[in-house]
C-alpha cells in the first residue's frame, strides 16, 4: 500500500505535479535560487567581516544577514508584486503579498516578455515552474542588490540606520528599477535590454552605494591611512562563494535550464577569470608584486561586468 502512495505521488496526474510542470526547469531554478542566496549568505557575510579592520567585522557581517532577512520578509509582503506585477504606473507594480497559495501554486508569469502577438492579443511568456520558485529567485537578487550596496557604508554606518535604510530602498528604490525593465514598464518597452542585472542591479546598487558614501561621510583618518582586512583566508572563502554563487546568477536568467544558460554560466566564469589574471598583472606592473586584495576586486570586476550580456 505504501509502494502504491509512493508510485502515486510522482506521477503527472498527481496534485504537485500539473501538466505544464518540467520537472528540469524547476530543479535548476530552485538550485540557481541558492547559489545566488549562498553568495549573499555565508558569501558577502564572510566576505565583508573579513576584509574590513577587526572592530567593524561583527557590524560588517550583521548589516548583511540582516539585509537578507529583511529584504525577504518585504518581498513576500509588497515587494514582489511592486516590482513583477499588474501595472499601476509606467515605473510601479500594484503592490500586494505574494504568499496566497493560489497564487504561489499556479504557473509562473515573467511580464517583461509581454507583447502584442497575432490577431491583437497579448502574448507573455509562462516559465514551466510555478510562481513560488520565481518569487524566490527574484528575492534572492533584490537581496544581493542591498548586500552589495551595504559595500559602500561597511565601517561608517550604524546598524540602526541600515536597518531603517533596507525596506526604505527596497521599496522606494529596487522595485522602481526592477518593474521598469523586467517588470513589463517603460524602459522595456523603449527596447532596454538587461540581461541578468546590470541596470537593475549593479548600477541601482553602484549608484545608490556612491550616493550613500557621500551622504554618511568618510572614515576617519587614522582608518583612512591603514585598512588591512582583518582575516585573509576567510575573505578568499567569502570570495570563492560569491565566484561559484554567480553560477546560478547569471545561469538562471533565462528562467530555463537551456543553452542560453550554459553558456552564460561558461561566460561567467571565463570573464571572472580573465579580470581576475589582469588585475592581479596590473599589480605586479605597478606595484612590483601581486595582490590577494587585488585579486579579489579583479574577480568581482569580471563578475559584474559580464552580467548584463553573459548570455
Amino acid at each position: 500500500m505504501a509502494a502504491e502512495q509512493i508510485a502515486y505521488t510522482v506521477k503527472e496526474f498527481a496534485p504537485a505535479v500539473p501538466g505544464w510542470l518540467n520537472k528540469g526547469d524547476n530543479a535548476w531554478q530552485m538550485t540557481a535560487s541558492t547559489l545566488v542566496g549562498i553568495q549573499s549568505m555565508p558569501g558577502l557575510v564572510i566576505l565583508y567581516a573579513s576584509i574590513v579592520k577587526k572592530k567593524w567585522a561583527v557590524n560588517s557581517a550583521f548589516m548583511a544577514l540582516y539585509a537578507f532577512a529583511a529584504v525577504l520578509i518585504c518581498w513576500v509582503l509588497l515587494c514582489y508584486r511592486m516590482a513583477f506585477g499588474d501595472e499601476l504606473l509606467p515605473f510601479w507594480g500594484k503592490g500586494a503579498p505574494a504568499l496566497g497559495q493560489k497564487y504561489l501554486l499556479g504557473r509562473a508569469k515573467v511580464p517583461e516578455s509581454k507583447h502584442r502577438g497575432y490577431n491583437d492579443v497579448d502574448d507573455i511568456t509562462e516559465p514551466l515552474y510555478p510562481m513560488a520558485t520565481l518569487v524566490y529567485f527574484q528575492f534572492t537578487f533584490a537581496a544581493i542588490t542591498l548586500i552589495l550596496l551595504a559595500g559602500s557604508v561597511l565601517g561608517r554606518m550604524n546598524i540602526r540606520a541600515w536597518m531603517a535604510f533596507v525596506p526604505l530602498w527596497l521599496i522606494f528604490s529596487y522595485t522602481v528599477g526592477a518593474f521598469s525593465l523586467w517588470g513589463g514598464g517603460f524602459l522595456y518597452h523603449w527596447g532596454v535590454i538587461d540581461y541578468s542585472g546590470g541596470y537593475v542591479i549593479h548600477l541601482s546598487s553602484g549608484i545608490a552605494g556612491l550616493t550613500a558614501a557621500y551622504w554618511v561621510g568618510p572614515r576617519l583618518k587614522c582608518d583612512r591611512e591603514r585598512f588591512p582586512p582583518n582575516n585573509v583566508l576567510l575573505m578568499l572563502a567569502g570570495a570563492g562563494l560569491l565566484w561559484m554563487g554567480w553560477s546560478g546568477f547569471n545561469g538562471g536568467a533565462p528562467y530555463a535550464a537551456n543553452i542560453d544558460s550554459s553558456i552564460a554560466v561558461l561566460n561567467t566564469n571565463v570573464c571572472a577569470a580573465t579580470s581576475l589574471l589582469v588585475w592581479t598583472s596590473l599589480d605586479v606592473v605597478f606595484f612590483g608584486k601581486p595582490s590577494v586584495v587585488g585579486a579579489v576586486q579583479g574577480m568581482m570586476t569580471g563578475l559584474a561586468c559580464i552580467t548584463p550580456g553573459a548570455g
